[in-house]
């Protein structure tokens, strides 16, 4: 087994990912932290600001980072593994795989918008993982842009403990640089222009008033963070200036890793102002995987049973596959994150969650979509592995000896499906292939065949998710594809009891068709199924044609007779009938069972039912009248509502042919604040205007 390097130590290691709304400038962030770390010492080729994040040829045109990008830098003595998350509503599960490995993130907000809908989403599912998380605050070379409108809105919107622990110095256009409140010394950015050095001075003395308030409410709220450290308590109530920035940093360190502040910086990515700032504090007050604590796991054979691992190279591997990527050259990448021992190439683990033993034939550090052979990687490292095959997104990879599971990923259902079909025959294997290895790469896009129309249908996140697979499919895959409107399975049933009796005789010439029998029909209880018994005695139908009559009518309810859709929820019995000693088979009974039910059925007053879903929407209290509302146009029903927390959920339930194009309509309404959850509910009976027009179609 290797020795790590000194920066590679596991307390000098870091894993971090950068969130934030769209726009916020979260790549633009990521690139600046490449360059000037690739200042210390060039990590294989980082191009003077050109080592690209987004790499994706979508990514480029619609100018988002749709996939997490991963890569490793070095700063002051210490490694930074650094995952560029997207922003986008659509594209919520990248974020979420992504923190579910992260021992801290960096939340990027713009300086003139502060808290926005997406960044709170984000920030909700960091507090579902306990990611620490220190606040940057971008664009303040913008017009409107107010550092303290932002850390109130932090406070406001997210119940942040977020504290200033920089304060600007001017503003938009004037904006020069920060006075660090901990060592109160003034970084002022001369020029622009990137590889610009900053100086390091005194506080500006038209400053220097504000300033001290600050780093007085800065030390205040420190004091209160860890009761047993009195020594720093009374330092702060009897003679703050005695501190070092030393002591203040550990203290602040403490309160990130518990979760207990947010401390905020600032700064512009894009004019190079504030970067290095924020790459010294990553360092000082980001949490290693030592900080995290011990793993938990779970045993095998007794769920219940936690296993806890100390994260360390010696103890035995445990390690988190948290996404999987089609790479053009290599195949199939697994992203993995050790969270303890050492990962070999060539070593065989098992997949607890599949059951499966894998072979690792290669390990790659990954830089964007460049990358580097390695040999192993330790606790705490992020690696990319070639050759597995049955690995997926949230799987446990363990050491044979030692088999445990990881706390699973959870993965919300896709709201919105789609019928696709190749445009050719050629396009038909293509396409089939294409679907596979997306759903493999992204757990929230599905494929299945829709059993009663027979098409391929594709289901995801949002519109723009499916659109983005779709270019994909074309660009990655060569797939032509013509993409159909969604659409609905509907039901049908019977309301009232009914009777028929039918005949069924054919002569031409030499042996005929004959077959006698007589239904009783009648609603069965919702849910409980189709049901068919024969009640026929003294042998008026004989027994060999009983099975091929009740066969004929379980065919004949899978047609309807309204709109064609499937019989459900009916219950038939087969009371009377005749045969001919010569004419009488099984495939005459069989047809005429088959009409029999159709002709009882019409009479029984027949209805159409469709599927109907339960929708639960969480928005801010501004939207709720204006959600409601639409939710009533929608024919829905409101079941429940409930404040949490400063935003309202509300619970109904509205037919799913009413919910095509409802996330779109749902960020509008409430300015991409609200969001929402669907899943199927049961089936209801369709209004009469409705059932004319199904039938009509």
């Amino acid at each position: 087994m290797g020795e790590r390097p000194k920066e590679d130590q596991l307390e000098n290691v870091r894993n971090i990912g950068i969130m934030a709304h769209i726009d916020a400038g979260k790549t633009t962030c990521t690139e600046r932290i490449l360059y000037y770390s690739g200042k210390s010492h060039k990590i294989g080729e980082v191009h003077e600001g050109a080592a690209t994040m987004d790499f994706m040829e979508q990514e480029q045109e619609r100018g988002i980072t749709i996939t997490s990008a991963a890569t490793t830098v070095y700063w002051d003595g210490h490694k930074i593994n650094i995952i560029d998350t997207p922003g986008h509503v659509d594209f919520t599960v990248e974020v979420e795989r992504s923190l579910r490995v992260l021992d801290g993130s960096v939340a990027v907000f713009s300086a003139v918008d502060g808290v926005q809908p997406q960044s709170e989403t984000v920030w909700r599912q960091a507090e579902k993982y306990h990611v620490p998380r220190i606040a940057f605050i971008n664009k303040m070379d913008r017009v409107g842009a107010d550092y303290f409108f932002c850390i109130d809105s932090m406070k406001e919107k997210l119940g942040a403990n977020a504290i200033a622990t920089q304060y600007p110095i001017g503003n938009e256009k004037d904006f020069l640089g920060m006075v660090d409140l901990v060592a109160m010394k003034a970084y002022i950015f001369n020029d622009e222009t990137l590889g610009a050095e900053f100086e390091t001075t005194d506080v500006p003395a038209d400053l220097l008033e504000e300033c001290q308030k600050y780093r007085s409410a800065l030390l205040d709220e420190l004091a209160t963070i860890d009761e047993e450290d009195e020594e720093f308590m009374i330092k702060v109530l009897e003679d703050p200036d005695s501190l070092t920035p030393d002591e203040i940093h550990a203290v602040i360190r403490k309160g990130v890793v518990s979760n207990k502040i947010n401390p905020v910086l600032c700064g512009t990515a894009f004019k190079n102002k504030g970067v290095q700032p924020l790459l010294d504090c990553i360092v000082k007050w980001m949490p290693s995987p030592i900080d995290r604590g011990i793993i938990k796991g779970f045993d095998l054979d007794e769920e219940e049973k936690e296993i806890s691992l100390k994260p360390d190279d010696s103890s035995p591997l445990a390690a988190l596959a948290f996404k999987v990527m089609t790479d053009p050259y290599v195949g199939k990448l697994t992203f993995i994150r050790v969270y303890s021992g050492t990962l070999q190439k060539g070593s065989t683990l098992i997949n607890t969650t599949k059951g499966k033993k894998e072979r690792i034939s290669r390990l790659l550090e990954m830089h964007a979509n460049t990358r580097k052979d390695k040999d192993e990687f330790f606790t705490g490292d992020i690696a990319a592995a070639i050759g597995l095959k049955f690995t997926g997104t949230g799987d446990t990879l363990c050491a044979e000896n030692n088999p445990l599971i990881l706390e699973k990923m959870e993965f919300p259902e896709p709201v919105i499906s789609m019928a696709i079909e190749p445009k050719s025959k050629g396009d038909r294997e293509k396409l089939s292939m294409a679907l596979a290895a997306l759903s493999e790469e992204d757990p929230t896009f599905r494929v299945y065949t829709d059993e009663e129309t027979g098409q391929t249908i594709i289901a995801g996140m949002g519109e723009l998710h499916l659109e983005v697979l779709k270019d994909r499919m074309m660009r990655e895959f060569n797939v032509e594809a013509n993409v159909g409107k969604p659409q609905v399975s509907y039901k049908e049933t019977i309301t009232s009891p009914a009777k028929s009796e039918t005949k069924y005789v054919k002569q031409s010439g030499g042996r005929g068709q004959y077959a006698h029998v007589c239904l009783e029909i009648e609603p069965n209880e919702a849910g409980k199924g189709n049901e068919v018994v024969s009640k026929i005695v003294g042998g008026v139908i004989p027994k060999e044609y009983i099975p091929s009559t009740i066969k004929g009518i379980e065919e004949g309810l899978l047609t309807g007779i309204l709109a064609g859709y499937n019989l459900v929820d009916v219950k038939v019995q087969i009371v009377f009938g005749s045969y001919h000693e010569v004419d009488s088979s099984e495939m005459a009974f069989k047809i005429c069972g088959s009409m029999s039910v159709k002709e009882a059925a019409k009479k029984a007053k027949p209805i159409i039912l469709e599927p109907v879903m339960k929708v639960v929407v969480t928005t801010p209290e501004d939207f709720l009248g204006d959600v409601m509302g639409d939710i009533n146009r929608r024919r829905g029903k409101i079941m429940n509502q409930k404040t949490l927390k400063s935003v309202v959920v509300v619970e109904s339930e509205v037919p799913l042919s009413e919910m095509f194009g409802y996330s779109t309509q749902l960020r509008s309404l409430s300015s991409g604040r609200a969001n929402y959850s669907m899943e199927p509910s049961h089936f209801e009976r369709v209004p009469a205007k409705i059932q004319e027009e199904i039938m009509k179609k």
